[in-house]
């Protein structure tokens, strides 16, 4: 099951990479569906693909340099597209979060000039109920979970692996993952998270994908919402 799983990912994450050509500033996403798309990008970089990424955090930085893609930054340039995976996608509005990365993620998603999301198919929906991870600035943790609480969901901070208390984000920020249950209208929800003082970043991305490439075992299906 993982192992086709697996192969999935990486069928969805070459696919996107197969959109991208010379000369174009690539957004960089993270988690293992967006690292396929890294390393076929590398791949074709040592072919001689002429390209720069803007990674969206330490670990896609880091993989994109091991597999010898250049960087730069937003300070530098516009990215043409980025290319992202998602917690859950539906009707191409994504929950995002699952690594924590989900700040500098909207960052750059949003600054290109195309956003290409990558998935399993496990990760489609008919409608988002995922979770909705909230980056929070560390001393309004308590005032973001009781105004998440009156908006009618359900927050938890989100607990480390391997050390004692929370997550960290990169930016230095905790993170909520906030249950809300089906969410019928992501736009208002977004709207309201935006709203809450304290909050750095939520994980609906409402209206930025372009494209989505769901990856199977053998093959991939390319939506345009």
């Amino acid at each position: 099951m993982k192992r086709g799983r697996d192969r999935a990912k990486q069928r969805a994450g070459e696919s996107a990479a197969a959109e991208v050509e010379s000369g174009m500033v690539v957004g960089l996403g993270t988690g293992s569906t967006a690292a396929a798309a890294i390393r076929r990008l590398g791949e074709r970089v040592e072919a001689g693909l002429d390209i720069e990424g803007v990674p969206t955090s330490h670990q896609s930085r880091a993989l994109a340099r091991e597999v010898g893609i250049p960087l730069t930054s937003l300070a530098a340039a516009t990215p043409d597209v980025a290319i992202d995976g998602a917690d859950q996608v539906a009707d191409g509005d994504l929950v995002k979060g699952g690594g924590g990365a989900h700040a500098r993620e909207k960052v750059v998603d949003s600054a290109a000039d195309r956003l290409v999301v990558v998935v399993d198919a496990q990760k489609e929906s008919d409608v988002l109920d995922h979770p909705v991870p909230v980056s929070v600035l560390p001393a309004a943790e308590p005032t973001v979970t009781a105004a998440i609480a009156e908006r009618g969901g359900e927050p938890t901070l989100r607990a480390a692996e391997q050390k004692d208390g929370p997550v960290v984000t990169d930016n230095g920020n905790l993170i909520l993952d906030c249950a809300f249950g089906g969410i019928d209208e992501p736009a208002s929800l977004a709207a309201d998270l935006d709203a809450v003082p304290g909050v750095v970043a939520h994980g609906l991305f409402v209206g930025l994908a372009d494209v989505v490439h769901v990856g199977h075992t053998d093959g991939v299906d390319v939506r345009r919402p």
